[in-house]
């Protein structure tokens, strides 16, 4: 059987799949090729990450598919239901880089509260000639200990964003309809574990309450952070956004950073990727990182295991 990894698979996933008898190709091939791709090779399974779109049109046109897998958590490249109507098996990784998401959304969080966002624009240019003026325009940041964080969106990604709010001191609130209350595990370097029991806060709750506030939710058709949510926050809050594009609306985020109700926000996804809008890269409030949350050495050597695992055991 043929493995198309279309956007890459780590060389453990590889090592996996070539030992269980399949036979791997790497090649990146272009959406519009994609199908006559598939067809000549005879493609058993298709692996994506975000940047391969599978939809009806590619399913239609390639009858030897028999598995679409998704390296990471979100599926909305893929049309997964009408694939499952096909009788092919869709996967993905959903645990697999919780902890990377996880850490780069608090490499936001650390760099907003002490504006390393835009020390880091301003340094290389006027840090010879005015060093004791920039000290002085960054010597306001503020702690993250002891401050609220709000986490909109209680999966694997959102768990793993709390146990690290917790381990660096903050209060934690949660808001998800589907994750009413959960337990939150913490193992420790020298063996030991904590427990935490948390339950979903009101989204309004939230809101006013939160210091800073990152987003954990699939895409949507419509936002979830607009102007009458940030009418609701805290002002002062700091944002992060390491889910998808479109959830957040990044006009109104331009005029709350510009009205001050907002103090930064982080961005690793955007509405119009993969050509983010001038104002939002241009702007000094703004933390900015290229849709990296998943990509990390050690995330992608799980994916790749755990796409390999799943293979095996449903196509061998």
């Amino acid at each position: 059987m043929k493995i198309l990894a279309n956007d890459g698979i780590s060389q453990n996933g590889i090592a996996a799949l070539e030992n269980a008898g399949f036979d791997v190709l790497t090649t990146t091939v272009a959406q519009e090729q994609l199908a006559n791709y598939i067809n000549d090779k005879k493609v058993d399974a298709l692996l994506v990450r975000s940047a391969t779109k599978v939809r009806k049109e590619l399913i239609d046109a390639c009858p030897t598919l028999k598995l679409i897998g998704r390296g990471g958590v979100g599926m909305d490249n893929i049309d997964v239901d009408y694939a499952k109507a096909k009788d092919i098996h869709v996967i993905n990784t959903p645990a697999a880089s919780s902890e990377s998401v996880a850490e780069l959304v608090f490499a936001h969080l650390f760099g907003g509260a002490r504006f390393l966002y835009d020390a880091n624009r301003n340094m290389p240019l006027e840090g010879d000639s005015n060093f004791k003026g920039l000290k002085k325009s960054y010597s306001k940041g503020t702690e993250l200990r002891g401050k609220t964080l709000g986490i909109l969106g209680f999966g694997n990604i959102g768990q793993a964003t709390a146990k690290l709010a917790i381990g660096v001191g903050m209060n934690v609130i949660y808001f998800d309809p589907e994750v009413k209350e959960t337990n939150i595990d913490l193992s420790f370097f020298d063996g030991q574990k904590m427990t935490f029991d948390l339950k979903s806060s009101k989204k309004s709750d939230l809101l006013e309450k939160a210091d800073y506030i990152s987003l954990h939710i699939p895409g949507q058709d419509n936002y979830v952070l607009g102007k009458t949510e940030f009418a609701q926050m805290k002002k002062g809050v700091g944002i992060v956004n390491a889910a998808r594009g479109g959830v957040l609306d990044e006009v109104a985020l331009i005029e709350a950073l510009e009205n001050g109700s907002v103090s930064f926000a982080g961005l690793d996804v955007y509405e119009s990727e993969p050509s983010p809008e001038i104002k939002i890269l241009m702007h000094s409030s703004i933390s900015l990182s290229p849709h990296i949350g998943a990509a990390t050495l050690e995330a992608q050597e799980r994916i790749g295991l755990e796409l390999a695992e799943q293979i095996i055991s449903l196509l061998k």
